[in-house]
């Protein structure tokens, strides 16, 4: 070995071990140190340097060498190729004479080119090339080429690239949800800077979030803290090097360092996500004429909530939001990107986070409303949950979220962090809810069961604790704020029970019915443990302990009174008076939370899906509605509020209801041109239509949960018509993101219906309810 081979490994270990922080200066200078001695080498193997350069690529290129890395060479050239495999060989034997890690390739600016225009992989490297030794002239053509070839080609190379990531994500997983980490090849890891890079340099779009360059920084620390205790080239974060690794870094612990490295990876495969959606949107548009699509005056803008519109994919701010102004703006944004299934724009998110006006304390209706429907829209929630959380907005609106963020769990049965798994537990949840009576308590059950975590003492009582808290805060009656706290405290009950009790012992059902003596609370519960076992692990939802579960709720309800039977609405002293007026009578009023509409009619077999036809097409979101039938007479009172814009006035919605009911105004046309213009409802579950048996003497009890959407009740109570049943009463609900309503029905004849009348009933909703799904 030559003096200076053993200079520039003891001046590469002097960097590596000199105490101090790890960052891009040690990165820098040991880079710096490395080319200076590869200086030297290439100098000695080809002297003229003329038609001849040493180039470096990948994370060499970019100045980024850790301890352990690979130097990753080619060798540039236009001399004869036997004179450039002869230097080749006196450049490569100095480097591992060294006991350094090479990799390296021998081309032609030709070659290069025709190369990176077969594997993607190949230009990936080499749009990160720089310099090191030679003839600059000739890497500097390749540079140009490689990127004007690169700009020419991505719109069309872009769904290779993309199924590269995807075949990595498949194999290596998530970063931010693994006990023992790839730093590089896990998704949202090192290797995603250069698919960001690449992206940016093709000019499709631009990266807008940032903040995924400071976790890059930091994966690359812990990487070079890595290379330094395990002296070897290693990327995996294994649990024993993992104490460590925090030593060396200064952090205090192993779990600190995990929420760490996971804090650093959700902020790159956020900014990596964001950059694929507009990648997909925009190169599905070019322009034949150039990269970018085309454009016809400005983007347009289509309404999805007040103060939200729709522009270029994305869900962002209207010109005339004001969130200083409207506190409730960032919720409502939140959950009309979910339940649209759009991505929040980053800028947008950004706007939030900086001029949000702080939400009320308590929350209102509208806020709480808000949060159930972000909470409801099933794997939509959590692309949107992230993009609030990266710029910490979880926290503000839930005090005490930041201490389970980017929690580790150590535990191998747990698939994610604790604050992942709490959101992926509400979306198992969000398709349960047509299970229970109160959809609403489920999902922020499934939100909090876990909230304790990270915190000393029973995770269980401590969360119950703490949810009671934070339920206050959001405006929650006592009455719900017991049952949640009652599940999060219990929400191990079931699965402990069935799998380590006996069935056949009495004892063991009493156990359960004594702590959880409601039957619609044992409901909620079997539901929460189903979507908690789901969201943990597919192993943790085997056949063999559904079925004990399921059989300990089977047994625990024979334990405890049943479920209580739906009363047909009763009317007020106000509704009274009317029902005696003659005609088509409507009183609109401001109540609190939303307008209340109270509106009666000659009563005929279709009238309730006529009136919600109005609403709709007016855009007004139902929370709550009762319908009562005297004699002749209807009368309906509905709890509205307008999805966005003013509510309609009085005589203009007064003139349009007579007008549906005597039959001049085309409700379903109107609808059908207003569905066609708005993105569809994402639906988290499929809807439930039920006749509950032995309800009521005089009418059938029909019960229909679903996914709310505009329109919906139109729909339910368009199908009860087409069926030829009439709605004496009806109980409608809306629970955040689901709706549970409940019709008594009679036939012509005013009687209940027949057994193949309601199953007639059931399958004509049904039918509209897919169809409107498809």
């Amino acid at each position: 070995m030559m003096r200076a081979d053993v200079e520039v490994i003891s001046a590469r270990n002097s960097i590596v071990r000199r105490p101090g922080p790890f960052g891009s200066g040690r990165r820098t200078e040991l880079t710096e140190v490395t080319d200076a001695w590869l200086k030297e080498v290439f100098k000695a193997s080809h002297p003229l340097a003329d038609g001849i350069c040493l180039v470096a690529v990948g994370g060499h290129g970019r100045s980024q060498l850790s301890p352990g890395s690979d130097l990753d060479l080619v060798l540039l050239h236009r001399i004869d190729p036997r004179r450039a495999a002869a230097v080749a060989q006196e450049l490569w034997y100095p480097i591992w004479d060294a006991g350094l890690s090479l990799d390296h390739s021998v081309r032609t600016v030709a070659e290069a080119r025709r190369l990176a225009g077969e594997d993607i992989k190949v230009i990936l490297g080499l749009l990160d090339m720089r310099v090191i030794a030679g003839d600059a002239a000739i890497g500097e053509q390749l540079r140009k080429a490689i990127y004007a070839d690169w700009r020419a080609t991505a719109p069309k190379r872009m769904p290779e690239l993309r199924t590269l990531v995807n075949q990595r994500k498949e194999r290596f997983g998530e970063l931010a949800t693994m006990l023992e980490p790839d730093l590089k090849e896990a998704y949202g890891g090192l290797r995603e800077a250069t698919v960001l890079r690449a992206i940016a340099a093709s000019w499709i779009t631009d990266l807008t979030h940032t903040q995924w360059q400071h976790g890059m920084d930091f994966l690359l620390n812990v990487r070079d803290a890595l290379h330094q205790v395990t002296k070897r080239n290693s990327d995996v974060l294994l649990l024993q090097e993992q104490d460590a690794v925090a030593e060396v870094m200064g952090i205090s612990d192993a779990d600190d360092l995990l929420r760490q490295v996971y804090t650093a990876a959700r902020a790159i495969a956020y900014a990596s996500d964001s950059a694929w959606h507009r990648v997909e949107r925009l190169t599905l548009r070019t322009s034949k004429f150039g990269l970018r699509p085309v454009k016809k005056g400005s983007p347009e803008r289509v309404p999805l909530a007040e103060g939200v519109v729709i522009q270029e994919g994305e869900a962002v701010l209207a010109i005339e939001a004001r969130p200083e102004k409207d506190p409730v703006l960032i919720l409502r944004a939140a959950a009309a990107a979910a339940q649209a299934g759009l991505p929040l724009a980053p800028h947008t998110v950004s706007r939030l986070a900086h001029e949000s006006a702080p939400l009320p304390t308590p929350w209102n209706q509208e806020a709480r409303d808000a949060f159930l429907s972000l909470l409801g829209a099933g794997s939509a929630t959590l692309p949107v949950w992230e993009a609030l959380d990266q710029l910490d907005l979880i926290s503000k609106l839930i005090p005490g979220w930041g201490v389970v963020r980017s929690a580790p769990q150590r535990n191998a049965l747990h698939k994610y962090t604790v604050d992942r798994h709490l959101v992926e537990c509400v979306i198992q949840a969000s398709a349960l809810t047509r299970k229970v009576d109160r959809p609403d308590l489920l999902l922020l059950s499934a939100l909090f069961h876990d909230f304790g975590k990270a915190r000393l003492g029973d995770h269980s009582e401590v969360g119950a604790a703490l949810v009671g808290e934070v339920l206050v805060r959001m405006g929650y009656v006592a009455a719900d704020i017991g049952i949640v706290s009652l599940l999060v405290r219990h929400h191990l009950l079931l699965a402990d029970t069935a799998t380590r009790r006996d069935l056949d012992d009495p004892a063991t059902v009493a156990y359960v019915a004594e702590r959880i003596p409601d039957p619609a609370i044992l409901d909620l519960l079997a539901a929460l443990t189903e979507a908690d076992a789901i969201a943990t692990g597919s192993s943790m939802w085997s056949s063999w302990r559904q079925n004990l579960i399921k059989e300990l709720v089977k047994r625990t309800h024979e334990a405890i009174a049943g479920r209580p039977l739906p009363e047909q609405p009763t009317l007020t002293q106000e509704q009274l008076v009317a029902i005696d007026q003659s005609g088509v009578w409507v009183v609109l009023r401001e109540v609190a939370d939303g307008h209340e509409l109270t509106l009666a009619a000659p009563d005929r077999i279709g009238l309730l899906a006529t009136v919600a036809g109005v609403l709709a097409v007016h855009r007004l979101q139902v929370r709550s509605a009762r319908v009562m039938t005297v004699g002749d007479r209807a009368v309906q009172v509905w709890n509205v509020h307008p999805m966005y814009g003013d509510l309609p006035s009085s005589e203009l919605l007064s003139d349009e209801l007579r007008n549906a009911i005597e039959g001049t105004l085309d409700i379903g046309e109107k609808l059908r041109k207003r569905d066609e213009a708005y993105p569809p409802t994402v639906f988290a579950a499929a809807p439930m239509i039920e006749i509950i048996e032995n309800a009521s003497e005089r009418t059938t009890v029909l019960e229909v949960r679903a996914h709310d959407a505009p329109g919906l009740l139109y729909r339910v109570t368009r199908a009860i018509a087409a069926a030829d049943a009439a709605i004496t009463g009806a109980k409608v609900a809306t629970l955040g993101s689901d709706a549970v309503d409940v019709f008594f029905l009679v036939d012509r004849e005013g009687n209940p219906l027949s057994e193949q009348h309601s199953a007639a009933v059931k399958v004509t909703i049904l039918g509209e309810l897919l169809e409107q799904i498809a």
